[in-house]
């Protein structure tokens, strides 16, 4: 069965037509959830310089510092494109994006990197295991979906911050917060957006988390010995999530953390904690149950 890409590369030699170039760093990854993750959505205003510029089923969020832009996530390689669409409809040029930064070496939101670091020029910012994901372009050695296979567009430069280490640009101070589980590598990050732009008016404290979702591929078990270190990752990152300073939750994918692209309910980044609590908590339940 012919992909997009190959029936359109065929109709081409058919009729004689020059066959375009494919891009290799945005040719689709094919997935049965792409059509949902990367449903359409307007870019949307939260609250002072903040802004979200990706999709229905897929966050990426956007950061006006003032003195250039932060762009949070990169989703699929496919989706590049129409994020820095959504960039330039609210306004803004993407060339002045200097930092892109990462929760997770995955291709569902590390996929789009490579093409977005590319065409803007911006700096990659994850963690220190993150990194290491985005350069191989692969997952982990120990990651629990391993086994699902596959690769993305590597980025061949990542900047690398520790936990807690505060990124700085323009009026802008965003901190990454280490929550591993549902990779090692993972990193959410938070920062505070004003009303008014020089920073004078209200303030909140807008968190994007990453995934927190104990899934694996099949055969694996999180009460192994080589899932013990997960859980232990999920256990810490449900004690920062439950002390994190947390008006406005944005999760890696919306439906994480309620029926909203956002959420700015009271005790947003505890809910989402206490969700994966209960998944992890039941997960962990059956895999004893099974072991017996």
């Amino acid at each position: 069965m012919f992909d997009a890409i190959s029936l359109f590369a065929w109709l081409a030699g058919v009729i004689g037509a020059p066959v375009p170039a494919v891009d290799p760093l945005t040719r689709p990854i094919e997935t049965s959830y792409a059509a949902e993750w990367l449903a359409p959505a307007e870019p949307e205003k939260i609250f002072g310089g903040t802004y979200l510029v990706g999709f229905g089923g897929m966050s990426v969020a956007l950061i006006d510092t003032g003195d250039g832009l932060v762009l949070v996530d990169g989703a699929l390689p496919q989706a590049a494109p129409a994020i820095l669409a959504n960039v330039r409809k609210l306004g803004f040029d993407p060339k002045d994006i200097k930092f892109i930064l990462s929760t997770e070496p995955h291709f569902d939101h590390a996929g789009g990197l490579a093409a977005l670091a590319r065409d803007t020029g911006a700096t990659v910012v994850a963690s220190e295991r993150g990194a290491e994901g985005l350069r191989s372009g692969r997952h982990a050695k120990d990651d629990p979906q391993l086994a699902y296979g596959g690769s993305w567009p590597a980025v061949a430069e990542v900047r690398v911050v520790a936990d807690g280490e505060v990124l700085k640009l323009g009026r802008a101070a965003i901190t990454a917060v280490a929550t591993p589980g549902h990779t090692m590598g993972s990193m959410s990050w938070h920062w505070p957006a004003c009303a008014e732009e020089n920073g004078g008016g209200a303030c909140k404290t807008v968190v994007f988390a990453s995934s927190l979702n104990p899934v694996s591929a099949e055969g694996y078990r999180f009460t192994s010995k080589a899932g013990a270190p997960f859980v232990a990752g999920f256990e810490e990152s449900y004690r920062k999530m439950d002390a994190m300073p947390c008006d406005v939750l944005i999760s890696a994918h919306p439906d994480n953390a309620g029926p909203g692209r956002y959420s700015d309910a009271p005790g947003a980044c505890r809910a989402y904690a206490d969700r994966s609590r209960e998944r992890l908590a039941k997960r962990l339940a059956e895999e004893r149950a099974g072991a017996k």
